[in-house]
């Protein structure tokens, strides 16, 4: 999330005494210092949950958007429908709308269904909704109880899915796989109780990953001495079983990050952005056996949130915000001597150039796509320089944006969307609409069958925006 909120992390917080009233005003990431909680002594480790099944239809449909960022985890929708360049006064048509508890949580599309974790207020209880991609129809729900109070938000991570599973990271570090046709109950983690996992301000964000047939997850938890426990697990989707683990030695703990996996010289691992108050850092984990295949800490953070970007064959783009560290962006390059990798920075560069709140850039053609501090799209070079920016008169906020069919979707906080030319050679927008009324509409987007999924702090919207 994302593309979600994030904060500093520590080492406990305590419950809000109340729940907020709805502040009707816009809320900006890193304003709010209010405590965030975890699951009391007295929480049960496994969850009982309820299935409810209903009358939606999945629409015929072949698109797919599985997880955070897509198919290939880049941002870039791979569909071959043409989508439109030009849209009609008031902006794409919506094809559905519907409502959703308070927070930023994106969807994931597959098989002309909609998945999203969601969080019904009234219940106090996760909710994972099925929902079919031709009118917004709800196919089932599965929910479990969990209490949480209102903290910018509740919801804000992203499911993964294949066509057998369909698995989700809760806001209070629940991780629940269930049948992904059907919503049955298959497993369920509870991250913060088995792991020690310290649940980040503002709640978890990271967007879990399905690799295969396994689940990737990174609890980063800490032993109740406070030493390090697990930084990183497999579990087979079908069973729940831990294929493996990976020690937390250096005791990082959870960001707001996601796990990205990555291939280098014949060796698929896994990049994941650890944090703490004064280390932390970069890892590549083994996806064979969960072994550390190299780590580095040139670029630390006490929470990152935008995810970790794979740049060709050999290198990682890294951004953040919030002022930590003056890291405003870098790029590591990997590199392997008689067996041994190693990460090294090629450029820093400090926020005022380039830096990014909550989203992660695109790599697209040579050039790196995003908005900054300064709420400016931004192309970038792989040196890191500024190519073009999109001028104080093109501002976009904390809003998402993706790429499908050469084109750039950006929204911005108050629900403009903007067409923009996905091209290094200037900022060339093409149209723009008021498309969403709502406030705060920072959680990603998705693209599946020239349609676009967007979402506001309490609403979801399904547009048509293929050529016509």
């Amino acid at each position: 999330m994302a593309f979600a909120v994030a904060g500093v992390v520590g080492l406990m917080y305590l419950w809000l005494s109340a729940d907020a009233a709805v502040e009707l005003k816009e809320r900006l990431p890193g304003t709010d210092n209010r405590p965030a909680n975890i699951l009391g002594d007295d929480a049960a480790i496994k969850i009982a949950g309820t299935l409810v099944k209903s009358d939606g239809v999945p629409a015929d449909l072949p698109g797919a958007w599985p997880r955070l960022r897509g198919p290939n985890g880049d941002g870039i929708s791979p569909d071959k429908v043409s989508l439109g360049r030009q849209w009609p006064e008031g902006g794409p048509r919506v094809l559905w709308s519907v409502d959703v508890g308070e927070g930023y949580a994106g969807a994931a599309v597959l098989g002309g269904k909609v998945y999203v974790l969601d969080y019904d207020q009234a219940n106090q209880a996760d909710a994972v909704r099925c929902l079919s991609l031709a009118d917004g129809k709800e196919i089932w729900r599965y929910s479990y109880p969990v209490k949480i109070k209102r903290f910018h938000g509740m919801s804000r991570t992203v499911p993964a899915v294949t066509d057998k599973h369909v698995v989700t990271l809760g806001p209070k570090g629940h991780v629940t796989c269930l049948d992904a046709n059907t919503g049955e109950f298959l497993w369920m983690l509870n991250l913060v109780k088995e792991f020690g996992t310290v649940i980040p301000q503002w709640y978890a964000a990271q967007c879990p990953l399905i690799d295969g047939d396994k689940a990737i997850i990174a609890p980063a938890g800490l032993l109740p001495d406070g030493t390090g426990g697990i930084l990183m697990i497999a579990v087979d989707c079908a069973t729940g079983e831990i294929v493996w683990k990976t020690p937390n030695p250096d005791k990082w703990v959870m960001t707001h990050s996601s796990i990205v996996p990555m291939e280098f010289k014949g060796k698929r691992f896994y990049v994941y952005c650890g944090g703490s108050t004064d280390a932390g850092g970069v890892v590549g984990v083994s996806a064979t056996d969960g072994t550390i295949l190299w780590k580095t800490d040139e670029w630390r953070v006490r929470t990152n949130v935008p995810v970790p970007m794979v740049v060709g064959e050999d290198r990682v783009f890294l951004t953040a915000g919030y002022g930590q560290y003056d890291n405003g962006c870098t790029m590591l390059r990997l590199t392997e001597t008689d067996g041994r990798i190693t990460a090294r920075m090629e450029f820093r560069r400090a926020t005022d150039v380039f830096g990014t709140m909550q989203q992660t850039p695109i790599f697209y053609n040579g050039h790196i796509y995003g908005v900054g501090m300064d709420k400016q799209l931004i192309c970038l070079d792989l040196e890191g320089e500024v190519v073009w920016g999109s001028t104080s008169a093109n501002r976009f906020g904390y809003g998402p944006y993706v790429i499908a069919d050469g084109l750039l979707y950006v929204l911005d906080d108050s629900g403009v969307l903007t067409l923009v030319e996905a091209v290094s050679s200037g900022y060339t927008p093409l149209a723009r609409a008021k498309v969403m009324d709502g406030l705060e509409t920072w959680g990603p987007m998705a693209v599946a069958s020239g349609r676009l999924i967007v979402r506001d702090l309490t609403r979801m919207m399904c547009l048509d925006i293929a050529r016509r």
